[in-house]
């Protein structure tokens, strides 16, 4: 019985992990556990997506909670070491590019513990992104790399990493996000409204460029609705500078606490525009078919825009308003392309392949 550990520790990890535990628990010869490192640690981030993916109670806890960068990865790594050393895995499975990925993959490699990194290769060129530094340094010391995109392989390949250990499997987020849409019925055939997310610190975490990326998505939408649901990190922000409840008065903005996935998923398919920041919701997006402006410069994910529905905009705010309006005045999308291997069985590509990393 070979021990493999996967390492989550915010939102976007949920949903990435959720597919590949039932696919490595249906393996036999392997022990699968999941431990929480507890980066997103409420409720609303946390707690209602363990209970909506199916995971369960993760098997460790490790309630690092938040904290600078720096404070952060240094938790993790002390705290998941002691797991390491009481468990002896011969396998840990990190996900995505949040800093308890890094963390617990430094951990992993110093114990000498084969290292397998989810949705790898991706990479936007802005070192700017605290996520762009976790994702290079993770590849840096994986030994197995599981790719959602044909533009992380080349990355990988470019960077020196020997093409028999990267694998194009598809996209374990789309996965989870298949299993929920099969259980949701057909969407609906009218949809309304502009979903809104923001939470990258480079445009939220300035309280005049957050007014001014708000007041500009206010005035491209014209009379639709705008449905926002608020990240911790930006309302702390926009209730500091009053906008909060300036934004609560306007009768065509909604906003509402962090959503659980089945309901912000709900509010995504039924909508004519998502505008975010988010990487996954740019994936998401794709696969749904609903058109998304991503408020970046640069994003990790081509192939959401070479194949699907996605636009870069930017952050400046008349290059934001100008782009949300266009979109809602342009015809219904009939069509569009998901990229290979989106198709809902990622998860149990990547299990075959650990299985047979491990028997070798």
């Amino acid at each position: 019985m070979r021990t493999v550990i996967s390492v989550v520790g915010a939102r976007p990890n949920f949903m990435k992990a959720a597919p590949v535990k039932r696919a490595l628990d249906r393996i036999s010869g392997i022990r699968h556990l999941l431990v929480h490192t507890g980066q997103h640690y409420d409720a609303a981030m946390s707690d209602v997506f363990f209970e909506e993916l199916g995971l369960g109670a993760p098997d460790r806890f490790l309630g690092v909670g938040s904290g600078s960068h720096a404070e952060q990865t240094a938790k993790v790594m002390v705290e998941f070491e002691r797991v390491c050393l009481e468990e002896r895995p011969a396998m840990v499975v990190v996900y995505g590019d949040v800093n308890s990925t890094l963390a617990a993959g430094i951990v992993a490699k110093k114990l000498h513990i084969a290292l397998a990194h989810v949705e790898s290769g991706l990479r936007s060129r802005d070192r700017g992104m605290p996520e762009e530094i976790n994702r290079i340094a993770t590849d840096a010391i994986t030994d197995l790399f599981f790719v959602t995109e044909e533009s992380g392989r080349r990355n990988l390949l470019r960077e020196g990493v020997e093409e028999g250990r990267v694998h194009l499997v598809g996209n374990t987020m789309i996965d989870s996000l298949a299993h929920l849409a099969g259980g949701m019925g057909p969407a609906p055939a009218g949809r309304t409204g502009v979903v809104v997310t923001l939470h990258r610190p480079s445009n939220v975490d300035n309280p005049e460029a957050l007014e001014c990326l708000v007041e500009a998505i206010d005035s491209g939408s014209g009379s639709e609705m705008v449905i926002f649901p608020v990240h911790p990190r930006t309302e702390g922000v926009l209730r500091a500078g009053g906008l909060y409840e300036r934004l609560a008065a306007n009768g065509r903005w909604r906003l509402l606490p962090p959503a659980g996935y089945r309901d912000f998923i709900g509010m995504v398919r039924t909508a004519r525009l998502v505008v975010t920041d988010s990487g996954g919701i740019q994936e998401e997006t794709t696969w749904l078919g609903v058109p998304c402006l991503t408020l970046r410069e640069s994003t990790e994910r081509p192939a959401t825009i070479e194949q699907g529905t996605n636009d870069l905009v930017g952050t400046e705010p008349e290059a934001v308003r100008a782009a949300i309006s266009d979109r809602l005045s342009a015809p219904p999308l009939l069509s569009h392309l998901v990229p290979p291997l989106w198709d809902g069985r990622a998860a149990d590509r990547i299990a075959r392949i650990i299985h047979q990393f491990l028997a070798q």
